[in-house]
């Protein structure tokens, strides 16, 4: 029944486990967001913590990583300032990056901090080493393109520059290049582990990934393309990885599925609670 002049059920109808489970939801909503502003502030903190002791190095830290350009550079030559606070700032910003390069693992910590009480014992045991090996594959990226793309790069655009044109680069012009290609590069040796990912994920399988490889490889040059200068040579350094690291995803992908599939005959347990949802 309910009350005459009101479409609200009488008091005596009113569930109170109603009003518990909303609590509990909105509890729930509170501490994980508590929870993800203290991974933040973590986060955040350990990259200040990195800069400020990197800070009192920030010349030598933007002579190491100019190092490449400085040794294609002419005899005399030098790089250039154009802005008056450009002497100050570009290191300054150059070591702020190198701390957040240095702080990522921690960043990838905090975040899988934040999500691994969700996950599933057999999920864990994959996830560890797929966290583990993005890492390192993006500081390979980074490490590959300033060892080998930046020396070849600079050397052909010396090369290439007209009679009677002085080389001198812009440190601000040099820091924001650097950093898309720096970008570029770690991004392109996460091939792998999106491979993995999306036959993990079920959204395809190794074999229909091995029939796209051309489209892959063609893919791979149309991405070198975009995220490298317009030359030949950084183009193929950034495609041909990119389709060799896609080959290795798709062999990886296949151990990794079929060491899945061993466990999902077993029974499938949860190392604690059931992940907490909003349902």
């Amino acid at each position: 029944m309910t009350d005459p002049d009101t479409d609200t059920p009488p008091a005596s109808e009113i569930d109170p486990n109603d009003d518990k489970e909303e609590e509990l939801e909105e509890a729930s909503l509170i501490s994980h967001l508590i929870e993800l502003r203290d991974r933040l502030i973590r986060s955040t903190l350990a990259i200040i913590a990195i800069f400020i002791c990197l800070f009192p190095f920030s010349e030598n830290i933007f002579t190491l990583v100019a190092q490449p350009l400085l040794d294609q550079l002419p005899e005399g030559a030098t790089m250039i300032a154009t802005q008056v606070a450009s002497p100050f700032l570009t290191p300054f910003k150059m070591t702020l990056w190198v701390a957040v390069f240095v702080a990522m693992p921690v960043v990838i910590y905090q975040v899988w901090a934040f999500v691994a009480p969700g996950l599933y014992t057999k999920e864990k045991r994959f996830a560890v080493p797929l966290v583990v090996s993005s890492i390192l594959l993006f500081y390979c990226g980074v490490l590959f393109a300033y060892a080998v793309v930046f020396p070849l790069m600079f050397a052909f655009f010396n090369a290439v520059a007209p009679e009677g044109v002085a080389v001198m680069t812009d440190i601000n012009h040099y820091l924001d290049f650097i950093l898309v290609i720096f970008f570029a590069f770690g991004l392109a040796f996460e091939v792998p582990i999106a491979t993995i990912m999306l036959v993990w994920s079920g959204l395809t399988d190794t074999k229909k990934l091995g029939t796209i490889r051309p489209y892959i490889f063609l893919g791979a040059f149309i991405a070198g393309m975009l995220l490298t200068p317009p030359d030949v040579i950084s183009q193929t350094l950034l495609a041909v990885p990119i389709y060799l690291l896609y080959e290795v995803g798709i062999i990886m992908a296949r151990i990794m599925v079929a060491k899945k599939d061993v466990g999902d005959d077993g029974n499938d347990s949860k190392a604690g609670a059931e992940p907490e949802s909003a349902d």
